[in-house]
């Protein structure tokens, strides 16, 4: 019996970078709950972003966000794993050295932004409906980083490549289109995110289904 359903949002649910989801999804998702089957979105995103996708069943869901290095549900982070710091902050540096990306670091509940690129804040804040904070120094911020992204309008993969094959050891990145380059912990991607659900809940693999793009 199938207990757990996760899914994808970007490409799967919506077109990339949508902010509405077809209504009919909060019928199903309900419908499902009431067999005693469970729904986790599983994305990219940060929770905040998840979260207003399916505001009217919000606590009805869990969030597998930022590529799996955060599990969560409404009001409550679950599972946090942060990249260790000294990491962060070399990364944070030698991005800031690249020419031509912005930086993007989330923490578990806000993105934090160094950048004065307003069209690109605006897009994050009322296209992805991320919760954004602007800060002088990403390296100084009092907050565990989840997740580090380079950004760049396109090409990000040629601009960035430096970076991966510098920190592709160390750390798990993934390129997300031709704008963007993920960066979490060793180890963290959403399947393992669904591992730590399915433990939490006592769920089986063979009791999860789970859909992407």
């Amino acid at each position: 019996m199938i207990k757990l359903i996760a899914s994808d949002i970007d490409g799967t649910l919506v077109a990339d970078g949508e902010s509405r989801l077809n209504p009919e999804y909060y019928d199903v998702i309900l419908a499902l709950r009431k067999k005693g089957i469970q729904f986790a979105a599983a994305s990219g995103r940060q929770w905040a972003s998840i979260e207003q996708l399916f505001e009217p069943i919000k606590e009805k869901i869990f969030y597998l966000s930022d590529n799996g290095s955060y599990v969560g549900c409404h009001g409550r982070n679950l599972f946090i794993h942060p990249i260790e710091r000294s990491l962060a902050e070399q990364l944070i540096l030698d991005m800031r050295a690249t020419e031509g990306i912005e930086i993007v670091v989330n923490g578990p509940d806000y993105c934090y932004v160094e950048t004065q690129n307003e069209e690109l804040i605006d897009w994050m804040v009322n296209g992805y409906k991320f919760r954004v904070k602007r800060v002088d120094d990403l390296t100084k911020i009092g907050d565990q980083i989840t997740k580090i992204s380079a950004y760049k309008d396109h090409g990000v993969q040629e601009a960035a490549g430096p970076i991966k094959d510098q920190y592709e050891s160390r750390l798990k990145i993934a390129m997300a289109g031709e704008m963007w380059m993920d960066c979490v912990a060793q180890g963290v991607n959403k399947g393992e995110a669904i591992r730590t659900l399915q433990e939490s809940l006592n769920i089986l693999p063979e009791e999860t289904m789970a859909f992407g793009d």
